[in-house]
């Protein structure tokens, strides 16, 4: 079978690096959206919107070609209720993760695939619950100076030392932490009608 063409709505690195395990030819796009939540939104709401929105807006660009496969992902750390964003800078991040440590905080990542030849948009939630250690400000500091997750939500990168910040981790698709939850995306590729077992390259 053909491979099947498909677009990345993301300029993450490590969306990108999840997505070559599946072996399959994609583009990289960077949506312009903004990100803003809305009022009264959830993070539940708002990382579901923003997936989508995200699919959508690159599928609106002059250069995606009708016959793709848009994937958007956005991910939000939920402590309470509260969204807990990219930190940006050192302070933040520092802040972040004293107000975070010890506690039980959900990492909730949505996950769009738009089919833009069909007009058809399947997206779902993949929910990570998260227990923080209880941390000292010379790890906060060590850990912070060391991976440099400024552009990372809830100051992590458990694809590296971050996995260090925690003490327990209960999830269904690990790599829905990083970012792109490959489980999850697998069953909407199939809905689509695109296998990622059965549409590898010829060796």
């Amino acid at each position: 079978m053909p491979a099947p063409f498909l677009i990345l709505a993301s300029s993450s690195p490590y969306r990108q690096a999840l997505l070559k395990r599946f072996n399959l030819p994609f583009d990289v796009c960077a949506p312009e959206i903004d990100e803003t939540p809305l009022p009264r939104e959830t993070p539940s709401q708002l990382v579901l919107r923003l997936s989508e929105a995200k699919a959508r807006a690159v599928a609106q660009q002059e250069s995606c070609p009708p016959h793709a496969l848009i994937i958007g992902g956005d991910q939000v750390a939920d402590c309470d209720g509260v969204a807990v964003g990219k930190p940006g800078d050192f302070d933040n991040a520092r802040r972040q993760l004293q107000k975070l440590s010890g506690k039980t905080v959900v990492f909730r990542t949505g996950l769009a695939l738009f089919n833009p030849s069909a007009g058809r948009c399947r997206s779902v939630r993949v929910d990570i619950a998260t227990t923080y250690r209880t941390l000292t400000d010379a790890e906060i500091e060590a850990y912070l100076r060391a991976a440099q997750p400024y552009n990372c939500a809830g100051s992590v990168r458990s694809e590296d030392l971050g996995i260090a910040l925690f003490e327990r981790i209960d999830n269904d698709d690990p790599t829905a932490l990083i970012g792109l939850p490959l489980i999850a995306l697998a069953r909407l590729l199939r809905a689509e009608g695109v296998n990622p077992l059965l549409h590898q390259p010829a060796p």
